[in-house]
């Protein structure tokens, strides 16, 4: 007599629900993290338009980062870096802007997730 052996396909009801939980764990953690990125990308993005800015060749410190508050807070809101805490090297015609900022996200309860940003533009 033939035995034939059937193999059983498919996902268990347990495993359905394992894989579900992790993508609702991942997908929780993006949304709480996508603003975070967001905001250095708004950064980023004032940094480099000020270094390619002309005018900001011959601005001083005080005026580049009065461009920084406009271009930043005044129009993109943002809020975890102002003007004060942008460092601004000067050097002949070239001009350097970066800053170094920490970003604590709640997750859960008394977790934290702590990231930190670096922007730099050199032109």
């Amino acid at each position: 007599m033939k035995t034939i052996l059937k193999q059983q396909r498919g996902v268990t009801f347990g495993g359905f629900i394992m894989v579900l939980v992790l993508l609702v764990v991942v997908a929780i953690l993006t949304m709480k993290l996508i603003p975070a990125y967001l905001e250095n990308a708004k950064i980023q993005k004032s940094f480099e338009s000020i270094v390619r800015d002309p005018a900001m060749k011959t601005a001083t410190i005080a005026e580049i980062r009065d461009s920084f508050y406009k271009r930043s807070n005044v129009m993109d809101n943002v809020t975890t870096v102002n003007s004060g805490d942008i460092e601004v090297i000067k050097e002949g015609t070239t001009l350097t802007l970066s800053a170094s900022y920490n970003v604590k996200v709640p997750l859960a309860g008394n977790v934290n997730l702590l990231i930190e940003f670096n922007p730099t533009a050199t032109k």
